[in-house]
């Protein structure tokens, strides 16, 4: 991560969610306090984000911008 935290005991295990507005919501997250582990990175499928919930596990908030990296194949 880019403030230099590596992976420990239990990894870096997390589940997805996906959005269709990731600038917005992290955004109105980051509004309300929530921190994030990195900022917002594009890749071939999307962009992610990681955010950590009030306990500390992690989450990903995902945007896919190509049709086959959604969760649904949506028509």
């Amino acid at each position: 991560m880019p403030d230099g935290t590596r992976p420990e005991p239990g990894g870096w295990n997390r589940f997805a969610i996906e959005v269709t507005d990731i600038d917005g919501k992290v955004r109105a997250l980051r509004d309300n306090g929530v921190h994030f582990r990195n900022e917002i990175v594009q890749g071939v499928g999307g962009k992610q984000i990681i955010v950590e919930d009030p306990s500390g596990n992690r989450v990903e908030l995902f945007q896919p911008i190509i049709r086959e990296a959604r969760l649904e194949q949506r028509t």
